[in-house]
């Protein structure tokens, strides 16, 4: 989990420091910059498992033979360097590269790195990123409480945050001779083992992204794990409409890709995935109703059970597919032997099934997303770009239910059925703003700013919250959050009438006493006396 991310000199992030909840929606018009912050975070992420190089070829833009394109920029001027910070929590167990299983000496941390770009020796264009600095530091039990600003319930803390240690992981040395080195700190007791040195201007990637043995570094391995499993999402309809090859991933890919093995392996987690596929279809009769089983002869009950769980798993995306659209009564993956494929099915109230390749947009976004809440494997950060796309503006609220409810549940202890899971989205739809809650709403503006060194004006992004917000409260513990002020959110909300009121005869909104826990934004008393112009609207 991503609780707090500081970016300097990347793209149009420029002193950005943003902090998030279990569920966070980040709004803004588009090109204003809101995008570039999930760049930072996919950035931050390969940098944990690739070269210097391959990191910044994958992110968005910077896939040209300039890496120049990353670095922020003024006119015709780059800036020298470009920093990150990112405050985390990590799962307290995993495995290594080598299948060794890690457990964590502490799961509170923070990983910080800074990147300078170094001119080409050769007349090649492509350009060098040097590390300048990183570290990787922990955040102690006894401080948790002052970096988890978000509601959360005590039993959540004590279940993921745990351990204390007084030593560094990874630190940055300078010495007089202007050479820095990065330290590796072995992870043994709470003043750690010995340490590794290296030179930092030799370094093509980062030492967290070589590190992958348990036995010394086991926090660190979990640190990266954690780091590699921040994801962005584009769930593409065309993607999304594939079959899958028996020899598929089984992982939902970062566009949509592996939809059928994913759900596939879902409903069969309880058998041997290179097991022949299944003989039989699981009929559901009715949506939240009993399941119908056909046993072949031979097959005792628990082959039974194992039948009934696996349709449990499609009676479950069912029903979430029949919030979207009332016509879904079964879903299934087809298995056809003799190709090797997988299919996702859905049949309608009419009884006809309809192949992924007939079914909308919308349809598949929604599925993709049910499939995402019932996988244990999707853990960590998902980032989702303006997942309202293709999907009625009378279904959108289902839809960001469906999104908060893949969040975890800061109200209750990580476990199974409550992964550490993180859902970051970004949005420019008014009908999105009008239903998160504001708790959950980040603002992205554009902000002029002077560049101090030269005096110049600039344009940066700046992200703001909502007054009386726990972001907002922040500003008491020496931090300067930028408030969003009435008139820049109107203009996302004007459009929107609320579902749950409706003007009065004096074309005012008639707002109940008692405000519903946690309140949408739409339902805040110090914009809704704004939102309506005349009786007409009723």
């Amino acid at each position: 989990m991503l609780t707090r991310l500081k970016v300097s000199g990347f793209k149009n992030l420029v002193d950005v420091d943003v902090r998030f909840g279990a569920f966070t929606c980040i709004a803004g018009a588009n090109g204003v910059g809101k995008s570039n912050l999930f760049d930072a975070i996919g950035f931050l992420g390969a940098l944990a498992n690739s070269s210097l190089i391959e990191a910044a070829m994958s992110v968005r833009e910077g896939r040209t033979a300039d890496v120049r394109s990353l670095f922020h920029r003024v006119g015709d001027a780059y800036d020298n360097t470009m920093s990150f910070e990112a405050e985390m929590i990590v799962p307290e167990k995993g495995i290594d590269d080598l299948g060794q299983e890690a457990k964590a000496s502490i799961t509170f941390l923070r990983y910080s790195v800074e990147l300078s770009l170094r001119k080409p020796e050769s007349r090649s264009s492509l350009g060098e990123l040097e590390i300048v600095k990183e570290e990787l530091e922990r955040i102690n039990t006894t401080d948790s409480h002052r970096h988890l600003m978000f509601p959360h319930k005590m039993v959540w803390r004590k279940s993921t945050i745990k351990g204390q240690r007084t030593a560094s992981f990874i630190s940055t040395e300078k010495e007089e001779s202007s050479t820095t080195r990065i330290r590796l700190h072995q992870d043994r007791g709470e003043s750690g083992g010995r340490t590794t040195l290296y030179l930092a201007s030799t370094l093509p990637r980062t030492v967290l992204s070589s590190v992958n043995n348990a036995t010394e570094n086991r926090t660190a391995v979990l640190v990266r794990r954690e780091m590699q499993s921040w994801r962005r999402l584009q769930l593409e309809p065309s993607a999304l409409r594939e079959p899958d090859m028996l020899s598929t991933p089984r992982r939902l890919g970062s566009n949509g890709s592996h939809l059928a093995a994913t759900l596939y392996r879902l409903a069969h987690a309880d058998t041997d995935p290179a097991a022949d596929p299944p003989k039989i279809t699981d009929t559901i009769q009715e949506v939240g109703a009993n399941v119908e089983t056909r046993l072949t002869p031979g097959e005792n009950a628990s082959n039974n059970e194992s039948k009934r769980g696996r349709s449990d798993v499609y009676a479950k995306v069912a029903n979430r597919l029949l919030e979207l659209i009332d016509d879904v009564r079964e879903v299934r993956v087809d298995v056809d032997p003799q190709r090797e494929l997988l299919t996702i099915f859905a049949k309608g109230k009419d009884r006809t099934s309809h192949s992924a390749r007939a079914l909308s947009d919308g349809t598949l976004r929604f599925l993709a997303l049910a499939v995402i809440e019932l996988d244990p494997e999707a853990q960590g950060v998902l980032c989702l770009e303006e997942p309202e796309n293709g999907i009625h503006p009378a279904r959108i609220p289902a839809m960001l239910e469906l999104l908060r409810e893949i969040a975890m549940d800061v109200d209750y202890p990580i476990g199974p059925d409550n992964p550490l899971r993180q859902v970051i989205i970004n949005t420019h739809s008014p009908i999105v703003v009008s239903e998160v809650t504001d708790d959950t709403l980040i603002v992205a503006r554009s902000k002029e700013t002077v560049r101090k060194k030269d005096n110049q004006r600039f344009q940066r992004v700046s992200f703001g919250c909502l007054s009386g917000t726990w972001r907002a409260a922040i500003i008491g513990s020496g931090e300067s959050p930028d408030i969003v002020a009435r008139g820049d959110l109107l203009k996302y909300l004007n459009p929107i009438f609320p579902l749950r009121s409706r003007p009065n005869v004096n074309g005012h909104p008639k707002v109940s006493k008692k405000q519903p826990k946690p309140q949408r934004v739409v339902d805040r008393l110090d914009l809704q006396e704004l939102l309506y112009f005349g009786d007409d609207l009723e």
